[in-house]
């Protein structure tokens, strides 16, 4: 993107959830909608030292006053005023980025807001257009022989006809009956249609999972949800008196206070901005931990966090011994009979995973993780997923497993956002969901499901478009 449209930009956390615009809005979302028409008022008078007013403390740190009133008296009036304006998405419950028509041209700006509600990131870049459909029809294995079969191919094909997306797998299980539609190529140019066994990076839908491995510990009396965390912690790390308040729960909620990543993020060697999580150690969380700040009082505002669930997965380590990847088969996998849900491909998996591609439809490199991993390593197929969330949604049973997933739907906050235990709460045309996504910089992955209804819907792809939209209309459709 060109330099001239950057005003701010700070750098945020990946493997998303995102908050779409069919959602209903949060308090966090009308707050920053609010601040944009401010934005938007002082805009109309060319007026920079009242949105200067409008930033906050990193922001001003990165600019001054008299540099910012240059930026927009040369690069932000120039575009005149603000004629129409469309959220097109709201990330982390943070994010938001919206389609703004100027008198000149189409801008996306991307606003988030700090703890005392005032501008944190302020950017402006040049509105990206759609991508192009692909010139022929893309295969699929839909059978187009029902009504649900119709509905989910309608919603399948806006997504898989543009040019940057390369395959997709969709789960839907409704009333106990099961159905799996797989569109595209699992290599771009293969023409290798997915199947229901092809595996797909699944972002932070691991977040899901360490939620379950906790609550299993919780029920078998290993944790507790209010422990505070410095207990599980090296003395010289708990020493940090900015870390005492924080509990268990807090960590999984994204209510700790924590930042999305650690500062030192960047410090890993070699750090590869292709595959950023792969060599942040425990040697350099730890170290950050000793002496890092926080961001807001623990267990009072929302604030998605991959720090604060991989921390989580550290903490589960050392009570139990063992490896993320080995507590998610122990405890999950194995009793479901999930048998493609790892973190390491081994020999006889790596042919059944589908090669991953950018935003641009170009391809990429699937992401490794060291320290982090519980907040976004594990790759998955749709059947498995189907298994999962079956599991979700008939959580009543005696089982130890049927009773952490239990536990893991409790509302343990409801404020800025509504959670359990890593789950979010969206609500689709009146309906509540138990919901995650999650992003790579080559895949995008939806889960949500309501026990009422009965549904579950689950979409898989390997390219990094974002399959919200495609999994929150299928919803729509079949609720």
């Amino acid at each position: 993107m060109p330099s001239k449209f950057i005003f701010l930009a700070i750098i945020i956390g990946f493997i998303t959830f995102t908050s779409k615009n069919a959602i209903a809005q949060s308090r966090q979302q009308q707050k920053t909608d609010s601040v944009l028409v401010l934005v938007g008022k002082y805009l109309r008078t060319k007026d920079a030292d009242s949105i200067y007013a409008l930033t906050g403390e990193q922001f001003k740190k990165t600019l001054s006053l008299e540099m910012f009133r240059n930026v927009a008296n040369q690069q932000l009036f120039p575009l005149g005023q603000i004629q129409q304006v469309s959220l097109v998405s709201f990330i982390n419950n943070k994010t938001a980025t919206y389609k703004v028509l100027f008198d000149v041209l189409t801008m996306e700006v991307l606003l988030s807001l700090d703890e005392k509600d005032k501008l944190e990131l302020f950017y402006f870049r040049p509105y990206k257009i759609e991508p192009v459909d692909k010139a022929g029809t893309v295969a699929s294995s839909n059978p187009l022989k029902n009504i649900q079969d119709k509905k989910v191919d309608s919603v399948a094909k806006t997504y898989i006809q543009k040019i940057n997306t390369v395959g997709l797998s969709i789960g839907v299980l409704k009333n106990g009956q099961v159905s799996l539609y797989n569109y595209g190529e699992t290599v771009k140019g293969s023409k290798q249609l997915p199947t229901s066994e092809t595996l797909f990076e699944i972002g932070s839908i691991t977040k899901t999972f360490t939620a379950a491995i906790l609550a299993w510990y919780v029920n078998n009396g290993k944790i507790m949800l209010n422990d505070p965390i410095i207990k599980y912690l090296p003395d010289s790390v708990a020493a940090n008196p900015e870390l005492k308040d924080i509990t268990i729960v807090n960590l999984i909620n994204h209510t700790s206070g924590l930042p999305t990543l650690p500062g030192n993020f960047s410090l890993q060697k070699p750090y590869d901005k292709v595959n950023p999580y792969r060599n942040y150690n425990k040697q350099l969380l730890f170290a950050y931990l000793k002496t890092c700040t926080l961001n807001t009082k623990p267990g009072e505002h929302y604030a998605y966090s991959n720090l604060a669930v991989g921390l989580l997965g550290v903490i589960l380590e050392k009570i139990s011994g063992k490896s993320f990847e080995e507590m998610a088969l122990a405890i999950i996998c194995n009793p479901l009979g999930m048998k493609n849900t790892v973190q390491h491909l081994y020999p006889l998996l790596t042919s059944r995973f589908a090669e991953v591609y950018n935003d641009d439809g170009l391809q990429t490199v699937p992401w490794d993780f060291d320290v982090l991993a519980s907040c976004g390593a594990l790759r998955s197929t749709v059947s498995d997923l189907v298994l999962y969330a079956k599991a979700n949604l008939n959580d009543n049973g005696l089982t130890p497993l049927a009773k952490a997933f239990k536990l893991t739907h409790d509302i343990t906050f409801n404020n800025d956002a509504r959670l359990g235990l890593a789950w979010h709460i969206i609500v689709v045309n009146g309906v509540n969901y138990y919901f995650h996504n999650g992003g790579t910089y080559g895949s995008s992955s939806f889960l949500a499901f309501n026990k009422d209804k009965k549904l579950a819907v689950i979409v898989l792809s390997n390219a990094s478009a974002s399959t919200d939209a495609v999994g929150v209309d299928i919803l729509k459709k079949l609720q």
